[in-house]
């Protein structure tokens, strides 16, 4: 088996570790059930190694946003990528190409975050350089812990252009998250990134998107809310295409499944059905 497939917390509208709309145990519960092999961590502290023990489960990674853009800012942040290294490393592994991936990542650019989408520019041409120096920096601590990370670019943050993307790629060593959904929202082809990407994509989150909800205007919270990631076969993705390209560039690790959810007011008994009926879309694919 090259792949193996996780869901996530935040399919469950799991974004911060406190919250109480469901518990860790039920939840991983019924990705087990539902025949996922691992999760995503979701916010450190949420979920326990002995969580996942219990569930049979592996831990395909986990978010961590640093302030790229701000040097003070990014010096506070490494001691909170540090500890989830900790957590991640302390999570048993049988085979090397499943391990956790650090999944490092952008906090929200407020422009961005109200018009998502790459309709706001990003970081100017002369800031790039040290904005980059500081994603390689944390993609080295990674390293240092024996974990290799993917550099997740995301609607609503500084990287989320396939633009945005390139630079990065050209200015860091650093692997990829290739999101199929943030990158077909911001104007890409998943399908074609993955092709010319691949030598670099080291983790792979599947997301099906209706760009028409995009289009609707709002900021991204409200268009999750209103649905800019379905369920998989039900947006535009061409997600078959995706899981052959898959197979063509020989993609071995996690695959991860989201389907944002809203923080609040969600039916989980509609999210678990959901959950069930993505995993089965994946096997009608192939993976």
């Amino acid at each position: 088996m090259t792949t193996r497939v996780a869901s996530a917390p935040v399919n469950f509208g799991i974004y911060r570790h406190d919250t109480d709309l469901i518990g860790p145990g039920e939840l991983l519960a019924g990705m087990a059930e539902a025949g996922y092999d691992g999760v995503d961590s979701g916010p450190i502290g949420y979920l326990g190694a002995g969580d996942l023990a219990k569930a049979g489960l592996g831990l395909a990674g986990g978010w961590v946003d640093l302030r790229y853009g701000d040097a003070a800012g990014f010096d506070a942040d490494l001691a909170g990528l540090r500890a989830a290294l900790e957590v991640f490393a302390s999570v048993p592994v049988d085979d090397p190409r499943f391990a956790p991936r650090p999944t490092l990542a952008c906090p929200s650019n407020t422009a961005r975050f109200a018009r998502p989408g790459g309709a706001v520019p990003g970081i100017a041409a002369e800031a790039w350089p040290e904005f980059a120096a500081r994603v390689q920096a944390a993609a080295d601590v990674c390293r240092e812990a024996g974990l290799e990370p993917a550099f997740h670019y995301h609607l609503g943050t500084d990287v989320e252009t396939p633009a945005d993307v390139e630079r990065l790629l050209e200015l860091t060593d650093v692997g990829i998250c290739l999101d199929t959904g943030h990158l077909w929202l911001a104007g890409g082809d998943p399908v074609a990134a993955l092709k010319a990407w691949s030598s670099r994509v080291t983790q792979v989150h599947v997301k099906d998107a209706d760009s028409a909800v995009l289009a609707r205007g709002g900021d991204l919270t409200a268009a999750v809310a209103d649905g800019c990631f379905p369920a998989l076969g039900r947006g535009e993705v061409d997600l078959s295409g995706f899981a052959d390209a898959l197979r063509e560039v020989g993609y071995q690790g996690w695959i991860v499944i989201e389907q944002d959810a809203p923080a609040t007011g969600q039916d989980l008994g509609a999210i678990l059905v959901d959950q069930r009926a993505n995993r089965e879309f994946l096997r009608g694919v192939g993976l």
